[in-house]
């Protein structure tokens, strides 16, 4: 069974869904840049180790990202989630976990990358947005992209509603990018992008999830 840590700096929201799928995946912890971050009483809660280490403690990014390193690498993940983990990694931190560092980002990349993406989704009239699991590389929410949900977007949605619509693929979504890794299913190729090993079968095995999902 292969191992996991989840990254947060909040309530944990994306991190209880993960926990609530029953994932054939080990949690080996989970750590938080925030002490007084909910999502660390949730996964102590569920017998979950949960670390505290604030970025505040620390001179740099470069600081910290070492100090983060060292306590991922003594806990032996097979996957790092970040799972609205607000940092941004320094490029060292992330080339160490190539290829096992993933990201859940509330757009439709490469629409909208960095905050506020419900407002700015807004402000575009775009008439769908949604959110992505991808693989982190050093460039801000770019990097190969596993999997989609899409959401419509309605003329009496402000950033609160179309925001929590999104979040509900995300519970959907994240999850399902982790089963199909801890499957030894996703696959980055040549080109930079992700294919998934077995063709889809079924709802449950799509990488993209469609309006009519939502």
């Amino acid at each position: 069974m292969k191992s996991i840590v989840v990254l947060i700096s909040g309530r944990g929201a994306n991190l209880g869904a993960l926990l609530d799928a029953d994932l054939p995946v080990r949690v080996a912890g989970v750590i938080a840049n925030r002490p007084n971050a909910p999502g660390l009483s949730l996964a102590g809660s569920r017998g979950i180790p949960a670390i505290a280490l604030d970025h505040k403690d620390f001179p740099d990014r470069e600081h910290f990202d070492a100090r983060l390193a060292k306590e991922i690498d003594a806990l032996g993940p097979d996957l790092v989630l970040l799972a609205g983990f607000m940092r941004i990694l320094t490029p060292g931190f992330v080339n160490r976990y190539r290829g096992r560092l993933i990201n859940i980002h509330p757009s439709l990349l490469p629409a909208f990358p960095g905050l506020d993406t419900h407002a700015k989704a807004l402000a575009a009239g775009v008439k769908l947005h949604g959110c992505s699991v991808h693989f982190v590389t050093p460039e801000l929410d770019h990097g190969p992209i596993i999997a989609q949900a899409a959401v419509p977007v309605y003329e009496a949605d402000d950033a609160a509603t179309l925001a929590a619509r999104v979040l509900r693929q995300e519970h959907r979504l994240y999850p399902r990018v982790v089963r199909w890794f801890a499957e030894d299913r996703l696959q980055l190729t040549a080109y930079g992008r992700v294919s998934l090993k077995g063709a889809a079968s079924s709802e449950s095995e799509r990488a993209l999830l469609s309006p009519g999902d939502a």
